[in-house]
């Protein structure tokens, strides 16, 4: 089984940055099928455009533009992309790195994969601080997977307590429907008492509903803007705007970028 060693990923590299502990690859993959291997270090694959399928001891992923997974350093794995450009970008963790932010990965272990739309934002923050700036962002990248570790950690701890069913029915119902629900339709929806609902979403999401929801339109927007046929427009209504003002003025105060800035980066 093959050892990729850091900043090694099968395909074509398009950029490598080298930090103090970390190692941030832009990567696009062109190989059809990556037989098993392993990599001396934990990191992130988050998916930028096209699609691949990756598959460990445990579970197999399906992963669409956004998606976001962690990998335990070792963690075997193999990979296999469907036809069409595929592009990932990558953060490795060197354990000295780990060790700088007293991060234990003990409670980490394998390799998980991310449905939470703030953990995606946090990763398009981390890409956009790669790309703005390379000599000064190393600050801003240190801040963001502090950041998005934590959130982690409270997404396992939270995970980890028993939850009512109404919780994994609204991720779903939240994730499928792009129409703006108000809070008595999601009630309805879930036969659960509107109040009740409110009070008790941040317990088991960490946010309040209206920022989830809306973390979840934004997220949505950001794995179509590299689809070059889209108009923001277009992308504005398939994510639930009223129109592309409405879609421009939430991006930027998310993002602090407009989609046009951002699409550029991309």
């Amino acid at each position: 089984m093959n050892n990729l060693k850091t900043g090694q990923f099968y395909g074509i590299t398009n950029e490598t940055i080298r930090l103090d502990g970390l190692t941030l690859t832009d990567t696009e993959y062109t190989h059809e099928k990556v037989d098993w291997h392993y990599h001396e270090n934990a990191y992130f694959t988050f998916i930028l455009e096209g699609r691949v399928v990756e598959g460990n001891k445990k579970e197999t992923y399906h992963c669409d533009a956004g998606s976001l997974l962690f990998h335990n350093w070792q963690e075997s794995h193999y990979n296999i992309k469907p036809n069409g450009f595929t592009r990932g970008f990558h953060i490795e963790l060197e354990k000295d790195w780990l060790c700088k932010y007293e991060i234990s990965n003990a409670g980490i272990q394998g390799s998980i994969n991310f449905a939470d739309p703030h953990a995606k934002m946090l990763m398009y923050n981390l890409f956009r601080e790669s790309k703005l700036d390379q000599h000064n962002g190393a600050l801003a990248i240190d801040v963001l997977l502090v950041e998005l570790f934590s959130l982690m950690n409270n997404i396992q701890v939270t995970g980890d307590k028993k939850k009512p069913k109404w919780v994994d029915q609204i991720r779903e119902l939240l994730n499928d429907t792009i129409e703006d629900l108000s809070l008595t339709d999601i009630a309805k929806t879930l036969n659960i008492h509107p109040v009740h609902l409110s009070r008790d979403f941040y317990k088991h999401f960490n946010c309040r509903l209206g920022d989830y929801r809306r973390a979840l339109k934004i997220e949505r927007a950001l794995s179509l803007l590299p689809k070059a046929d889209l108009s923001l427009t277009e992308i504005a209504f398939q994510c639930g705007f009223a129109d592309q003002s409405h879609f421009i003025r939430s991006f930027k105060s998310l993002q602090h970028l407009s989609p046009l800035q951002y699409r550029r980066l991309l």
